[in-house]
This record gives structure tokens, sequence and C-alpha cells, in this order.
């Protein structure tokens, strides 16, 4: 009668298939967690029982020459948030180039307000007021 695998020899079966690139309970990603899925293991078995394996895992991955998909993945999110980052920058640039002009659109309408106001007061104004254009706003 052979006895029961031991977790450590799980772990090490399921080293062996996720590096030969034949996994059967993981997606086979270079990763703790896919190893600790392969083993049928819980993940903490890896990083508080069994650190000697997990870093054998690490340094079999590392003598492959293969990049781990977590690296691969945060390789990707870091280059979408530095496209992120420049599309942000090019638009904060381009609000700081249009403040200077909306501050000047401001100011010369608030003297042309003025103007106005100014010669309404007039004893024979020039100016006549229009009506509102809006409808006023009935509440039900």
């Amino acid at each position: 009668m052979t006895p029961a695998p031991t977790e450590r020899d799980r772990i090490r079966a399921a080293m062996d298939r996720i590096l030969g690139g034949t996994p059967q309970h993981s997606n086979g990603a270079l990763t703790i967690v896919a190893l600790a899925q392969e083993a049928k293991v819980p993940r903490n078995a890896l990083t508080q029982r069994h650190l000697d394996l997990k870093n054998e895992f690490y340094e079999r991955v590392k003598e492959r020459g293969a990049t781990p998909d977590v690296e691969i993945r945060l390789r990707k999110t870091i280059v979408k948030l530095k496209e992120t980052i420049a599309n942000k920058n090019t638009e904060l640039d381009q609000l700081r180039t249009d403040v200077p002009s909306l501050v000047r659109a401001v100011n010369q309408l608030e003297l042309e307000n003025q103007e106005f106001r100014r010669m309404l007061a007039l004893p024979e104004p020039n100016v006549i007021p229009l009506p509102n254009r809006q409808p006023p706003i009935t509440r039900t």
C-alpha cells in the first residue's frame, strides 16, 4: 500500500507539472497562487509553512529564464498607467493654456456688463433690456 502523498510531495509534484507546462488544477501561471491551486493546498502553506518550497519554485522559474506572470501583468499595468499619466498631463497642460484666455474673456464681459449697467442708469438710456428668453420655472 502506497502512503498518501504529503503536502510537500503534492507541492513538488505541482511544481513539476506547472514548470513542465502540464497543469491539471490551475491555469499554469508561474505564481504561488497557481502553485497552491495546482497542489490543492492553501496559499499560506507556501507562504508560511513551506517557505523553502516557495523559494525553490521561484528559483526554478528564474533558472528557466521565464518571466513570472505576475511580473508580466504588472509591467502591462505600468505601461497603461504611464499612458494615462501622459494623457492627463497633456490635458492638464491644455487646461493651463486655456485659463488665461478664459480669464481675459470673463474680464472683458465684466467690463462690458459694467458699461451696460452704467448706460442703463442714464436718464435716457440707449440700452433696452431684452426680455428673458427662458420660460419661467414652474413648480408643480
